[in-house]
């Protein structure tokens, strides 16, 4: 995550792998290959079938959150819907943070490479299974309980130090950068361990728990630069195309949301116009946002400007809560359509509408971070969609139905695309053909 990493020669036109498909590199027998880093100017790097494999837990993952998010919000308990929400979210998020930049710079493709993966793929799983437990000791108010999450987090932990251990011993101009990622992996994880043990009261566990937050955070920040080179050889196309099919993953939540809401609507009180706006919404809804993130090609200033990915791959947590919140909120609408709620329509138009203005802030403030610059046009964009979130709650407030409302949420990331179809796409061109000259 510097600024210039070097290259490796390739075998064939920029193809390291010698038209395989396959990642070079030394075979040491049994189809092991030495792990001594990808080519970051490697051609036509894309992700791989496993890595696609790898993101499909994260399906399971990102529903338990939002289910979980959206139940407590229809119940009126905003706290423990907020706390555990953001608690699973990093913990979503981060572990696959920690397994895409490892595959982007160290992705060998053989079995042990392989098996690691899968076991990652475990912990995943169990850290999904975990989520509920941690939002019921949050509502009960005694301590949190986090075990099952951090047990899903040990698997994963377990495979993921042994990579970092494997390119220690295999790529030694970047011992010092892996030696260091496997100890504050290590360290961080000892100190989940001990908060799972000791079930801390919440006043004890919450700011523990931002400690070890900032551990896992800063531990890749101070990695990169204790490298003989400059930092783990990721791929910057590959990671832009990564974060962007998990962007594809989460909004998946959001089709999943509609999907089971109208069936629950529809199942009570057979088909209604708020069950068909309650469709339109979500898909619509979840289009518009996929047209907005997918605007801003993030590679080809990553691959010119690395130093940016802190930020950048940091804020796509952001990105990827507001998104999982969204489809969450369209739970909380069929809660109320259903008549199953402690809270109104107005909470429920604000459980959708605010994860979709925090959703459009961070895209935007990703590109401006990436192109160095605050743009104006943006203020005109977002105060359009900023207009049409409020004027869907004030239509709830006055009394609209909750279908009209969430259309009008759903016409609000279309400010967005309709902007850049028609006069901000010439302007992005410029703009970042002056900040990549």
């Amino acid at each position: 995550m510097s600024d210039h990493s070097p290259a490796h020669p390739s075998a064939r036109d920029g193809d390291p792998s010698g038209g395989t498909g396959r990642p070079a590199g030394t075979v040491l027998g049994s189809r092991l290959r030495r792990m001594t880093g990808r080519d970051p100017n490697e051609r036509h790097r894309a992700a791989t079938p496993l890595e696609l494999l790898f993101d499909l837990a994260f399906v399971v993952a990102f529903s338990q959150a939002g289910g979980q998010l959206s139940h407590y919000l229809a119940d009126a308990r905003f706290g423990p819907a907020i706390g555990g929400f953001a608690f699973s979210m990093f913990a979503i998020c981060w572990a696959w943070i920690n397994f895409s930049w490892f595959a982007s710079a160290y992705d060998t493709d053989d079995w042990f490479y392989r098996i690691t993966t899968m076991v990652q793929m475990i912990g995943v799983v169990i850290v999904a299974l975990g989520i509920p437990p941690l939002f019921h000791s949050l509502a009960e108010g005694h301590y949190i309980d986090n075990s099952i999450l951090v047990a899903g987090y040990v698997v994963m932990r377990v495979a993921m130090v042994a990579q970092w251990l494997r390119a220690a011993r295999q790529d030694p101009s970047r011992r010092r950068t892996a030696l260091t990622y496997a100890l504050f992996i290590t360290i961080a994880q000892i100190g989940w361990v001990g908060t799972a043990i000791a079930h801390l009261t919440i006043a004890v566990a919450v700011p523990l728990s931002l400690l070890l937050f900032a551990v896992e955070v800063v531990g890749p920040y101070i990695a990169e630069r204790r490298s003989g080179t400059d930092g783990t050889p990721w791929h910057a196309h590959h990671i832009a195309e990564r974060y962007g099919l998990l962007t594809i993953i989460a909004l998946g939540e959001g089709v999943f949301g509609t999907v089971t809401a109208v069936s629950a609507v529809v199942e009570e009180h057979d088909w209604t116009t708020e069950a068909a706006l309650l469709v339109v919404a979500g898909i619509g809804l979840t289009f518009g946002l996929w047209w907005s993130y997918f605007l801003v090609p993030a590679g080809p200033i990553l691959e010119r400007y690395r130093r940016k990915s802190f930020v950048w791959g940091y804020g796509h947590m952001l990105v990827y809560a507001s998104i999982a919140a969204t489809g969450a909120g369209l739970h909380v609408a069929a809660y109320v359509i259903e008549g199953e709620a402690h809270i109104g329509t107005v909470g429920a138009v604000l459980a959708v509408a605010i994860p979709v203005l925090v959703l459009c802030l961070s895209i935007f403030a990703l590109y401006d971070y990436l192109v160095e610059q605050i743009d104006p046009f943006h203020f005109w964009l977002m105060a359009g969609t900023a207009a049409l979130l409020v004027l869907a709650v004030l239509a709830a407030v006055w009394g609209a139905s909750l279908g009209v409302c969430l259309v009008l949420i759903t016409l609000s990331p279309f400010v967005v695309v309709v902007g850049y179809e028609t006069v901000g796409r010439e302007h992005e061109a410029e703009v970042l053909a002056r900040r990549l000259a």
